[in-house]
């Protein structure tokens, strides 16, 4: 559907190639999300300034990129919004729980990864706890937070414990709060921007999960094959991972949250997947919470962070930017003629075919 000025666009396009290599975004295993977001990083960084970056690949090979950046931009901190977050980003690498599975590169120098999302999106809260409180109201409606009490980025209750999972599996970021009644809550979440729900996945299933899985209440069918495969078995693990601290006694509640873009149709139907394997939860049960990306966004918005929920949406959901490259690319290509008129008199034409 040809989106409408005015109007929300519902439908992404297929890039013309020329425009993918006019911008050095033109990677043969993109999908049809991931290859617009890919443009949309590009073109914010070249709005920005900001150098090109190259990818090496196994066998030495080098090739510009356009939504990498340049090594010493990357270091700057740049792939964040401000440099405020920039120091969230680094301080929590450095200071990195045991066992945790930060990439630097990615971190700092790959625009699409939804890793520094994750980090542009959620930094500001590290540092401001009444605005966590804020936008975690807005997140899960009806949760009963008196005040967030911690941000941890890539945060797990215990990587290999064998009273959770057993294994490194770990939370984006993860909140934790007080209740009204004194007694804490987490909310777990997991960020997607352009993952298809195909990354690699563990070699072989923890058998840790199998008894958690019975145990937990979470699902219709705890032993069901897809839920331990792509693309649900990452939802299975973090989802198991909250329900077990619960289990444990950590908390009194949690929230497994994921938050993903409204056009990545394969993170979201994924999630409606996993949403038809789970049993109604119980109180006992960790509910598990779908957020389109632009709905966070907006909270910032509608919690008087403005300027923050603009560079959030022109940095990762302006499709109306990818639009205009993509209209432009089809205009310069077309050519305009006049058709030859009609030999024949058009009032005796008409009366023939009547």
């Amino acid at each position: 559907m040809i989106p409408e000025p005015r109007n929300p666009i519902t439908q992404l396009p297929i890039v013309p190639l020329k425009v993918l290599k006019a911008h050095r975004v033109c990677e043969s295993y993109d999908n049809r999300f991931r290859s617009c977001a890919r443009l949309l990083q590009a073109l914010w960084r070249e709005r920005q300034g900001l150098p090109i970056g190259t990818f090496t690949n196994n066998q030495g090979g080098k090739r510009r990129i356009g939504s990498l950046l340049a090594e010493g931009s990357a270091d700057e901190g740049r792939n964040f919004l401000t440099p405020e977050i920039a120091e969230v980003a680094r301080l929590e690498t450095v200071y990195q729980e045991p066992g945790a599975m930060i990439d630097r590169s990615r971190l700092f120098g790959n625009l699409l990864s939804s890793m520094p999302m994750c980090f542009n999106l959620f930094g500001p809260l590290r540092r401001d706890l009444d605005l966590a409180a804020k936008i975690l109201r807005a997140m899960v409606p009806g949760i009963d937070i008196k005040a967030v009490l911690h941000v941890w980025f890539e945060h797990s209750p215990g990587r290999k414990d064998p009273t959770l999972t057993g294994d490194r599996s770990a939370f984006d970021v993860a909140f934790v709060y007080e209740r009204s009644d004194g007694k804490t809550g987490l909310v777990a979440v997991e960020t997607k921007y352009s993952e298809s729900g195909q990354e690699p996945a563990p070699l072989e299933p923890n058998p840790r999960y199998d008894a958690l899985a019975r145990a937990s209440g979470l699902f219709k069918e705890p032993s069901h094959a897809a839920l331990r495969v792509n693309p649900l078995q990452q939802h299975f693990r973090e989802h198991l991972l909250a329900q077990a601290t619960v289990m444990r006694g950590d908390h009194a509640e949690a929230y497994f949250v994921l938050v993903a873009p409204r056009h990545n149709h394969l993170v979201q139907n994924a999630a409606r997947l996993y949403s038809s394997f789970l049993a109604k939860p119980g109180k006992s049960q960790v509910p598990f919470v779908s957020i389109e990306l632009e709905q966070v966004i907006e909270a910032y918005g509608w919690a008087g962070q403005e300027i923050h929920a603009l560079d959030m949406w022109e940095r990762y959901c302006d499709w109306w930017k990818v639009d205009e490259v993509v209209r432009d690319a089809l205009r310069a290509s077309g050519k305009t003629w006049l058709a030859e008129p009609a030999v024949s008199k058009p009032v005796a034409l008409i009366g023939k075919a009547a």
